[in-house]
Formats: C-alpha cells, structure tokens, sequence
C-alpha cells in the first residue's frame, strides 16, 4: 500500500465549545470544551488513516500545546512524527452559537520556525524509509517564513520521486504556482479569486481560471472547493463539476482538508480521477455532519460515497 506523508508546518490544537449567545463584553459561558488535533496537514492524515490508509503526519510540536498535540495524536493512534522547536504550538478556538445555530472560528498565528526547525522539518520527511508516494502539504505557513521554503520542499519531494499535493493560500500560493510541478492543488474559491487579481463569480470564470492552470503546465489536477455549490475538476482530461452533497450542516472545520485526504487516498489506490474526487466530495459532507472540529467518520463517507 502507497504511504502519503503529510507536512504541516504550523499545526495547532483545536478547541471547541457551545455558547448560547456570543455577543461583546459580557461573560460568556460555554460548555466542556473538546481538544482535537488540528491543521490542515494533520487533518489530511487523520482522514486518511480513519479510512483505512496508511499515512505519516510531520509536524514541528513545542511548548504545553505541543506536547498535548503529541498525546492526542497518540491516543487517536495515528502515525506521527513530531520536530521539537523552541516556540509554543499554537491553539484555535471555535465556539457554536446555540441560538442561531452560527460558528465563529478564532485562528492564532502560531510561532516563528528558525532555519533549523524548518531544515529538521524537511530531514524528517527525507529520512522517512520508504520514500512516500504522495507528499501533502496543507495549511498556513508560519509567521515570517520565506517563500523559498516551499521551493525547498518541492524539491525534496522531487527528489524522492513523491507526488506534491498542495493546499495553500496567500503569496506562498501564487509563488508555488509560478514555480510549478505541483501535481494535486485544491483551493478554495476565495483563494482562486485571489491568485486570479478579481472575484471568479462566474461559473465560466471559475471553468476559464482552473483550466488555464492546467494549461500552463503549473499543475496536473485542481480540485477547486465551491462550499454549498459542490467542487470543479480540472485535468488534462477536462473540466467537471460535481454537486455537493445534501447533508445537514452542524460544522465546516475541516471539510476541505478532507476532501484532499480522501481524494489523494483514492488516487494512490488506482481509483479514476472522477471517482476519487467523489469520494473526498463524500468525506466533505460527511465531516460537515461532525460536531466542532470532529472529522468524517468511514461509515458515513462510503455511504454518502455509494448514494451519490
């Protein structure tokens, strides 16, 4: 079986609560709250492995939110290797709105890796016996780290004859894109719109855009997220849009992280391209069914898979 190796390099754990009413100044008092693993490489690994695949988590760990980022991975049984740095591992904190049934999600910028800890982050992944098939790396970068890093890990995923699957947002985007040899990029709307310099509102706008990545050689697959309105594939096969499927909303952490998990898991079994993006659409829906920052559970990915 294929191994893909995941490489989150600003990890953090996440908190989760209800409140009946968020509103200013006031007190607010919430229920027990849950901790879980999180960011976007770790979320990627937990989906994999919770579908049967086998899948190795990388991620720099320090500090008291660290540690418990390594004992939570531990409890879940999930393949992991931890980089010691010096900076505390950051937390997010997502609360649920009882009334209205909303969520708001606080996101901390985390901590400043050195060139070391990024170096360490990278000899970890290469000392890694055998080489993975596929190299994911999802989620924000960390403050003040220099583009050239991702040039550095494609790179290494080159060299190791891994496929480099990306999730990323910002200028680390536009610069990954721009240098090219990416082989699965999954962004979402607001982010597509982003590289693009205007809003992509239109559906033959979003069709013009994800081909036109194609077309320039930069990436072999994109699997753009739409939210409500499902996803769009592009290949050198062509563009296809899927629907989303039609589950009841209780949380939207993670839903993009899983589809990358499910996906990528499906193509490293040989599935076809169409298929495996059904399949990570499923592990989608079914995460949006978890409360707070729960992931999608195997039972309800292959029956949402099958019913679609």
């Amino acid at each position: 079986m294929s191994r893909i190796v995941t490489l989150t390099l600003n990890p953090a754990i996440d908190v989760s609560t209800v409140a009946a009413r968020v509103e200013p100044t006031r007190k607010l008092r919430c229920g027990l709250p849950r901790y879980e693993p999180g960011g976007g490489g770790i979320n990627v690994a937990r989906v994999i492995e919770a579908l049967g695949g086998e899948t190795m988590a990388v991620y720099p760990a320090g500090g008291p939110f660290g540690e418990m980022l390594q004992r939570a991975l531990e409890a879940l049984g999930l393949p992991h290797l931890p980089v010691p740095i010096m900076g505390d591992t950051r937390e997010s904190f997502t609360v649920d709105e009882g009334e209205s049934g909303l969520q708001y999600r606080f996101v901390l910028p985390g901590p400043t890796l050195t060139p070391a800890e990024r170096q360490a982050c990278l000899e970890a992944i290469a000392s890694l016996v055998p080489a993975p098939s596929h190299l994911v790396v999802s989620g924000s970068f960390p403050p003040d780290v220099e583009l050239g890093l991702h040039d550095e890990i494609a790179d290494l995923a080159e060299r190791m004859g891994a496929k480099l699957v990306l999730d990323y947002s910002g200028e680390v985007l536009r610069h990954a894109v721009a240098r090219g040899g990416i082989h699965l990029l999954k962004p979402s709307l607001s982010e597509l719109s982003t590289l693009e310099g205007r809003p992509l509102d239109d559906e033959t706008e979003q069709e013009a855009a994800v081909r036109r990545l194609v077309e320039q050689g930069a990436v072999e697959i994109v699997v753009l997220s739409l939210g409500a309105a499902g996803a769009l594939l592009a290949s050198r096969e062509g563009v296809e849009r899927f629907r989303a499927f039609d589950v009841p909303l209780r949380s939207a952490v993670g839903a993009g992280d899983s589809v990358v998990g499910a996906t990528v898991l499906a193509l490293s079994r040989g599935w076809s391209l169409r298929d495996a993006v059904r399949y990570g659409m499923a592990a989608a829906a079914a995460t949006l069914m978890r409360p707070g920052t729960g992931l999608c559970r195997a039972e309800d990915v292959e029956r949402l898979y099958r019913e679609g």
